[in-house]
């Protein structure tokens, strides 16, 4: 998966458009309409919740200074929140005391809507089932993810071949459950075979509530131009809430989305994590015409937060040492929440260097304790971070 954007295009604000206040979607209101992107590997419930608490991570005034503050949806600026994509087929043949390690969700993490992928007209619907009689506000299907263990087993975009396969599934699904249903899926295959119309019409037909479409094909992956262009056709096709998706980094892009495609509730999948204050942005951005940039005191509370938060949900694993799988994820994402530190480098590598999750905060609050660093936000601030650790399942996201 690639972390970067190709030549992103910068956006200038338009002067009168703005990211909606909400949506209603079914029976639920998501308000703001932002979403948090399904991502493997990378919306877990702590990461998920991290986002919902991003507006503790500001000196900002009137910004609550502790996470245990009650945090709404309008003051985290993210609408609704979505799980890793989950296989149907597992989720189906788990044992329901085991159920939990896929669907672990809190109460402030509503609305929330939890994603399937599988291709199994009979399983996804027992799956959808489980979904809602766990607590799920929503539940989602992926016919976006482009990995090719999930396509080779006709899961994902690969179902982008086959309509009536897809308009099974959504029959099947939908009179399984009656919590809102909605799909999330790609321009098509490939250039030459483009779907994105017919296919969201074949979701309004078949009852679902809402369409989110990331603005690219299968064998594009993440290269390129997202073509909003053509999320701007599904919104005139249908009437169900449209969700736009693709290189959305900042408020700008969000609301140029918006002003171009007319979509209902914008998307943010790869920006949450390398900017988790930019659901707040955006909705800052809606309420008063300007928003906040991190300052360095706020990069050190969202990365201490995160590692924290991350200490006390993961349950040790007696074969590691302590704090080991705490430490794994940490690293998976130190180079995306050290980018704009400046000397970012020798943090991430003391960060890589640490063996448990103690000693990665040590390292943090070791960094950001020393008089050197200097000002946090600043294009220039550092050189282009490290890879990610590949531990996303499938290695993608979607």
């Amino acid at each position: 998966m690639k972390k970067s954007w190709d030549n992103p295009l910068e956006h200038a604000m338009p002067e009168d458009t703005r990211v909606a206040a909400s949506v209603r979607i079914g029976n639920v209101t998501v308000a703001p309409a932002t979403v948090l992107a399904p991502m493997a590997g990378v919306t877990d419930t702590v990461f998920r919740r991290f986002i919902r608490n991003a507006s503790v991570f500001s000196s900002a005034p009137g910004h609550p200074d502790s996470v245990n503050a009650t945090v709404t949806n309008q003051a985290s600026g993210c609408g609704l929140i979505m799980t890793e994509f989950t296989s149907a087929d597992g989720l189906a043949r788990t044992r329901e005391s085991k159920r939990k390690r896929y669907l672990t969700f809190y109460d402030d993490e509503h609305p929330i809507s939890a994603q399937l992928f599988g291709s199994n007209p009979a399983t996804l619907a027992e799956a959808a089932r489980i979904v809602q009689e766990t607590g799920f506000d929503m539940v989602d299907l992926n016919l976006g993810c482009p990995a090719k263990r999930v396509v080779s087993c006709n899961g994902g975009s690969g179902l982008l071949r086959d309509l009536p396969l897809i308009g099974e599934i959504f029959k099947s699904v939908r009179a399984a459950v009656t919590i809102p249903f909605t799909v999330k899926f790609r321009l098509g295959w490939n250039d030459n075979h483009i779907v994105c119309v017919p296919l969201a019409r074949l979701a309004e037909d078949c009852g679902l509530n809402a369409v989110a479409l990331h603005a690219r094909t299968r064998e594009q992956g993440y290269a390129g131009q997202a073509r909003w262009e053509h999320i701007a056709e599904v919104k005139d096709a249908v009437k169900i809430p449209v969700i736009g998706n693709g290189d959305v980094r900042t408020p700008e892009d969000a609301c140029a989305l918006v002003a171009k495609s007319g979509c209902d509730a914008v998307m943010i999948g790869r920006a949450a994590p390398a900017n988790p204050w930019i659901f707040r942005q955006i909705a800052q951005y809606t309420a008063t015409g300007r928003y906040d940039l991190p300052t360095e005191q706020d990069r050190y509370r969202m990365i201490r937060t995160y590692f924290e938060m991350l200490l006390a949900e993961i349950t040790p694993d007696t074969s590691r040492a302590p704090g080991a799988e705490a430490a794994g994820k940490m690293k998976q994402f130190a180079s995306w929440f050290t980018h704009g530190v400046r000397g970012g480098a020798a943090l991430r590598k003391s960060i890589y260097e640490a063996k448990t999750g103690a000693a990665i905060l040590d390292a943090v609050e070791r960094f950001f304790a020393a008089p050197a660093v200097e000002s946090a936000v600043s294009s220039e601030a550092d050189e282009a971070p490290e890879p990610l650790v590949a531990t996303l399942v499938g290695e993608t996201w979607d």
